[in-house]
């Protein structure tokens, strides 16, 4: 089995960063892209960034300037370095995963299970 596992959420106060890192584990044989989506009470969920395997990114509009989106292939852990951050930033934020396991050749989508942002004063 495949898990991702987010961490580095919390209480932020605007203006103030936060790293968010997302580790996959188990029976992994590769990782393309990974993504950060995240959603508002209300709302959808919606892209942050993405990163693909030969490390091409995109970012949502809203984000682009504050947040930086990379990887570690050596520990199967993408990150999200959120600066300048902002009431509108908060969210749970999901890490999702293109991941091949060794237990079969076809590529599955991978969910965390969220970690909250609040970015307030």
């Amino acid at each position: 089995q495949v898990q991702l596992v987010e961490s580095g959420g919390g209480l932020v106060q605007p203006g103030g960063s936060l790293r968010l890192s997302c580790a996959a584990s188990g029976s992994i044989l590769s990782i393309n892209t990974m993504r950060w989506y995240r959603q508002a009470p209300g709302k959808e969920r919606v892209l942050v960034a993405g990163i693909s395997s030969r490390d091409s990114t995109n970012y949502v509009d809203s984000v682009k300037g504050r947040f930086t989106i990379s990887r570690d292939n050596a520990k199967n852990t993408v990150y999200l370095q959120m600066n300048s951050l902002k009431p509108e930033d908060t969210a749970v934020y999901y890490c999702n995963a293109d991941i091949r396991s060794t237990t079969s050749l076809t590529l599955y989508n991978y969910w965390g299970q969220g970690t909250q942002v609040t970015v307030s004063s």
